[in-house]
Parts: C-alpha cells; structure tokens; sequence
C-alpha cells in the first residue's frame, strides 16, 4: 500500500512537470476596457486562469505573466495548449494566440526630404514650435540617455498631460529628463520563451543601438559634427527636435515578444502619448488582425486618438508587406540621394563600384578567390560560396580577398561574413547580392557589397585569371550620383493579401524600413504639432494625399534593382512632400464607426465586434456597406467583374470657401467616372460625397494603377491612388 502511494505521488509529481514543459505562453485578448477598475481587472483575470487551473488561485498566480487593463481588456499566461482552447472558447474572449516572437525591420535625410535645417524644425508659413507639446512613443530596444541626440538643454516643462513613469532610476543608473521625459522595460515575455536570462542593461537602457537610432531620426537635437568614421559628415538632427520622447523597451537580443508588446501598448495609452512608432512586426503573410499584438495595440491606441506608426518589412517580395491593418501608418523603404560608394580595382586595372561604409585601407592588392573554391571539411563548395562560419579551409583563405555570395535571406548577416572571412585570416571581402539590396554596411575588414551584375564580372575575372588579385578603397560619400528618391529592393511590397481592398504601404522613404518609419512618426508629430485637433486618420490622410510620385528630377520612381517605373504595390501613396502636408486641402477622416463596419465585412460577428468596441448596441446588420468604402485615402477594386462603384467623403480643411475639380487618370483598360466631378464648399469642416464608377473595358491578367486628384484652381491639391484587378473567369 505504502509503494502505491509513493507510485501516485511520483505519478502525480510527473504529470505537474509534464504540465511545466508543455506549456507555453498565451495571449488572452478580450476587447476594448470596459468600467471594470484597472485594479480589478487582474483579480478577474486570476479567477478566469483559475478555473482552468482545477479552481487553484495559487496556480493562477504562477502562470499569469501580464494583465492589459488600460487601453483594452486582456492578460498573457503560461498555458497548455488544452487549457488555451478552453479559454478561447469562453464568454467575453476574443481570441487566444500564442507569445510569438516579431523581428525588428540617417543625417542628410531631413535635407533630401525637403524640412528646414534649423532647431525648430520651421516649414515656411506655418509654426511648429507647438512640437514641444508632442510626446512620440517608440515600441523598440530602449534608448541611451547620455547621446546628446537627447539633451533637454532649452526645453520647457514636461506637458501636464504627461502620466508616465522613469523606469530604472533608482537601480539601473538610467535617468530622464525634459526630453525623454518616460521611460519603461518589459522581461516576461521575453524571458518566458528564451532559456538565456537578460543579465545586461536590465532597463531602459539600449544595448543594440535600433531604439536609439529610431529615436534620434524621428526627435534627436540638434548635433553638429556628426559622421561615422569621416563618412556621412554634417549635423544630425531629428525631424521634431523639440518633441518629447517616451520609451518602451520590448526588444532584446533575439527579438521582440507579442505579450511584452501588449504590455507596451497598454501602458502608452495610458501614459498620454500623441504618436507611436513601431519599427518592427510580424513574418509575411501576415494573420488575422486580432490575433496579432501590433494590430490589436494599434487598433485601442487609435480609438484612444493615438496615430500608430509601422513598418512594412524588408523582405523585398510582392506581397510581402506586413503591419496591414487600415487603422496603421505603414511606411515601406527608398533611397536617399547620397551613396556611400566603395571602389574595387581589379588586376588588371578595371575599376568597379560597391556600397560600404568600409574605412579601413589595404595596403596593395591582394590575391583574390572564390570561397567556393576553399571548402573546408564536409562543406560543400556551394555551402562554402555563401562564407558560412566554419565552411572555409584556413590555410587556403590566409591573406586573401574572397569573393563570398548572400542568399538573400532577411536572417542572413551580410557583417558576420565578414568576421567569418578576417576569422580565417582573410584580409578582404567582395560580397555579392544577388537581390542587389544596395545597402552599405561597416563590415570588420576592407569589404564591399556588389549586385548580380558587377558580381558576375568579378567571378569572371576571378576564374580566368592566374592569380587574380584586387584591392578595395576605402569608402566615400557620394550625393546626387543617382536618381532618388528610388524605391528599395529589400522594402516589401503590396497587394495586401490579408484585405486586398486595402493599400499597403502608406509610404516609402530611406533605406531600411525600420530607419524608414521614425522619419514618417517625425511627419505626423509635425503636422499633429500644427493641427493638435486632428485625428490619427485626418494626419495619417495629409500625409497620403499630399505624397509626390516623382522623383526629385521630376521623372516617375523607379523601383530597384532593376530601374523599372514603380507603382503604388512599391510606394504605395508615394514620397512624402514636407511642403504640402500641412495644407492638404482636403481629408478623408475616418471615424471609430467606419472601423467596425470594416471589421463587420472582414468576417467579424456582432459577439466579437461589441467585444472589440466595448459597445453592446452594435451589430453587423446594421452596416450596409462594401469593405472598399472604408473611407480610406486609396481605392483598391481587387477582383472587378463588369462595373463597380464606391464612395467616398472628405472633408474640407483649406480655405472656406473653395471649389475643387476631379482629375482622373484611369488605369489602362478600366473606364473610370466621379460624380460629382466639382466639389464646392462654403465653410471650413464641411463635408462632401463623391462615387467613383469604374467600368471593365479591356480586361487585363494582373493590377492595373491609376489616380484621382482634386484641384483647385488648376494646383493639385490632393490625389489618392486607384488600383483595379479584373476578375477572372
């Protein structure tokens, strides 16, 4: 009797352990905050993780990591996969998702851009000196107190309407100031899927450089002197220098965790910011909106009048784009015109050109070889071509240059080939990019990056050569070389294939859409600086209608790497243009309602749409509407059979007293109309209708793009993309 009952408790023991192993963390989201107390709300929260905890409070407390109770109701929780499926099936939840982790996606780009060069960031006949009373949020790696990117020298008072915290002050040797006026860190969802225990910069503080890099574009100060080893020499300066920033670390080593974000959000709703930046999201495709933390936080900021600020990805595809939600601000990547150009000077004396921030110098030339031509071990010679760690015999690659490939993979480091290449006693590197994503990297040793063309003419080189041999120039800073702005290879591209009706990307500007989101947050901030009343979409429209789908010579965009004529799939409304986006003309604002009627027609039932909205007096009967007549600045048509029409309303916030006309530029083979084809206005505020009707003339295999505009008095004042593809049969 007495071995049974030591066999149960074992049994018992095991099956606790088991029960460890298995589970894994959830988010539990269940809509909008109702009038439930913040401080009840974990109360609640325990109770429900009790009940499928076999009634134990004690077991609650141990699985439950947060609880979201200020900008929307929810908690993140260890769990089985069992015991989630419980859950989600329960009264007043939304939906249950697993804690997944999302990937994180520079000084001349304010001059290219066209904004003002001095400390206030003025825009000819308008003030922005209101700027100081806009607080950005950034979602990203924490910030580094001490760059004077983020002195407060000068600056007034902290807003009243600030209620954050500082975070780490009294243990962590991290202090704010009147610029970065709030700070937090968030470790528990992190913590609770990686088995290595942050031990460095446990607040915060940055320890990679992204979230201070992406803080310092969108709101840095005025620094003079600024370069990175003699390259790229000017003063730095944010977009809003004199704006406020409120730091939310969610991003650590390896990534960014889904239940750490949530908390994030939760908390910047409650703190009092104006804007939030987010340079980073999830794998494409993309899922559901409400089971995906950065679509469920935007979608409460917004309600909240929070503008959300994204990115779009850097995986170069069609299709590609994430952060698709049409409550976002989603902005894809271009260039610049400057270039930090590398030349390499072959044997025989041919010069070609490369992108690097490389400094170092070579003393002479150097015997040059491809890296599949020095596998190492079981490696294979193509294994060994990509310069992977350990593929490379060490004797052969001594004081070499080897000419090493990228799969053009996103995870791919393009700098650890470098240290894999000086590791085995290299002396140089020519890495070829297929995907020609002309970015310039400091790489640890002389080192370029070229594309598939200039690629195949160095392994021609290299292979018909005896002792081939090349030397790499130090990098230099070269503006205006090239057309720009151009649209980026690596910047991922639309249709949205989640909701096809709705435009992806917003916009496309600089390289890396990370570094590409915190200049389009510094042009929100502007505007909101100069418009306080305007909501999240009446700023997030200015932005788009006002957008420039030429270059900065005057020709279309082209898309790289192949030079082609973009179109809206790359740039989506196009190049922001600083000079017109405060007077816009004309916006399309969308209200809360015009959300839950394109909640209604994505597939969302009256149960899961009052849960979202808090509102009980709302049901999907009651929307009549066609998903494209989301009052969005876009009209995408993705499957037009015969004819179709949708309608749209905006609002006049030019002059009084105006009249616009419709200019349409109708995409190749679809007739398009707009009735009325004049709008006329007598105050400012007021609203007008129009329809447009398109019609199927020529049918076509694939998306064919054209435009509206509005303008007044022959000067284009507003324009928005038209995108069609006809139905097949």
């Amino acid at each position: 009797m007495a071995a049974f009952r030591i066999f149960v408790v074992l049994y018992t023991l095991l099956a606790e352990i088991g029960f460890c192993y298995s589970s894994e963390v959830y988010i539990v989201y269940m809509g909008s905050k109702r009038t439930v107390e913040a401080k009840d709300i974990s109360k609640q929260n325990h109770l429900l993780l009790a009940s499928v905890h076999d009634g134990s409070l004690e077991k609650a407390r141990a699985s439950h990591v947060y609880s979201y109770r200020h900008g929307f109701r929810g908690f993140a929780a260890r769990l089985s996969k069992k015991q989630a499926l419980k859950i989600a099936g329960m009264s007043g939840v939304v939906s249950v998702f697993p804690n997944e982790k999302r990937m994180l996606h520079t000084t001349h780009s304010w001059d290219f851009i066209g904004v003002s060069t001095n400390e206030d960031m003025e825009i000819p006949g308008f003030s922005t000196k209101n700027q100081e009373n806009v607080i950005i949020g950034f979602i990203d790696t924490g910030i580094w107190p001490e760059s004077p990117s983020f002195n407060d020298h000068g600056m007034p008072p902290v807003p009243s309407k600030w209620r954050g915290i500082c975070q780490g002050k009294n243990f962590a040797n991290f202090s704010c100031n009147k610029k970065i006026i709030g700070a937090r860190y968030y470790l528990r969802g992190y913590e609770a899927e990686e088995s290595n225990r942050i031990t460095k910069f446990r607040s915060p503080r940055d320890s990679s450089g992204h979230g201070s890099h992406t803080a310092s574009i969108a709101s840095g100060r005025f620094v003079n002197n600024m370069n990175y080893n003699g390259l790229g020499n000017g003063a730095a300066r944010g977009g809003v220098p004199m704006s406020r920033i409120a730091v939310y670390k969610t991003c650590w080593e390896t990534g960014c965790y889904d239940a750490d974000l949530l908390a994030a959000f939760d908390d910047a709703i409650k703190d009092g910011v104006d804007i939030i930046s987010v340079s980073l999201g999830p794998n494409s495709p993309q899922g559901d909106y409400f089971r995906d933390s950065i679509s469920v936080g935007s979608f409460h900021a917004i309600n909240h009048g929070i503008l959300v600020v994204s990115s779009a990805g850097n995986v170069g595809a069609r299709g590609s784009a994430t952060n698709l939600a049409p409550w976002m601000l989603t902005v894809a990547a271009s260039s610049t015109d400057r270039d930090f150009s590398s030349q390499i000077i072959l044997g025989s004396r041919k010069k070609l050109m490369g992108e690097s921030l490389n400094t170092f110098r070579m003393n002479a030339s150097a015997p040059t070889i491809l890296a599949s031509q020095i596998s190492n071990g079981f490696f294979t010679p193509y294994q060994s071509s990509f310069c992977l760690d350990s593929s490379l015999n060490k004797t052969m690659a001594r004081g070499k240059v080897l000419i090493c490939y990228h799969s053009g993979s996103y995870s791919e480091s393009r700098i650890g080939k470098s240290i894999v290449v000086k590791k085995v006693g290299g002396i140089g590197m020519i890495l070829v990019d297929e995907t020609e994503n002309d970015v310039a990297l400091p790489f640890v040793i002389p080192a370029v990056t070229v594309g598939k063309r200039t690629g195949e003419r160095i392994q021609h080189y290299a292979t018909r050569t005896k002792k081939a041999r090349s030397l790499i120039l130090p990098a230099k800073t070269v503006i205006g070389s090239r057309r720009a702005p151009r649209v980026a290879a690596f910047s991922s591209k639309g249709p949205n294939l989640l909701t096809p009706g709705i435009l992806k990307m917003e916009f496309n500007i600089l390289s890396g859409t990370s570094m590409a989101c915190p200049h389009i947050t510094a042009l929100a901030a502007l505007i909101k600086a100069v418009h306080p009343s305007w909501s999240p979409s009446a700023i997030k429209s200015a932005l788009m209608t006002t957008a420039t789908v030429l270059d900065k010579t005057g020709r279309f965009i082209t898309a790289d790497p192949s030079g082609r004529r973009a179109n809206a799939f790359d740039y989506g409304s196009g190049f922001p243009d600083p000079s017109r986006m405060l007077h816009p003309g004309l916006i399309y604002d969308i209200e809360a309602t015009d959300y839950k009627a394109f909640l209604c027609l994505t597939g969302y039932n009256d149960k899961y749409l009052n849960l979202v909205t808090g509102e009980s007096n709302r049901n999907c009967s009651q929307s009549h509407q066609v998903r494209s007549n989301l009052n969005y600045p876009a009209i995408t048509v993705p499957d037009l059979n015969g004819n179709y029409s949708v309608t749209r309303e905006v609002t006049n916030v030019g002059r009084a007293r105006s009249l616009y006309r419709s200019v349409v530029i109708s995409p190749k083979g679809i007739n398009v109309t707009v009735v009325p084809d004049v709008l006329s206005f007598r105050s400012y505020g007021e609203k007008r209708n129009f329809t447009v009707n398109f019609w199927v003339v020529t049918p076509s295999n694939d998306y064919v793009f054209g435009a509206l505009l509005w303008s007044l008095r022959r000067i284009e004042v507003s324009s928005i993309p038209l995108i069609v593809r006809v139905a097949s049969h």
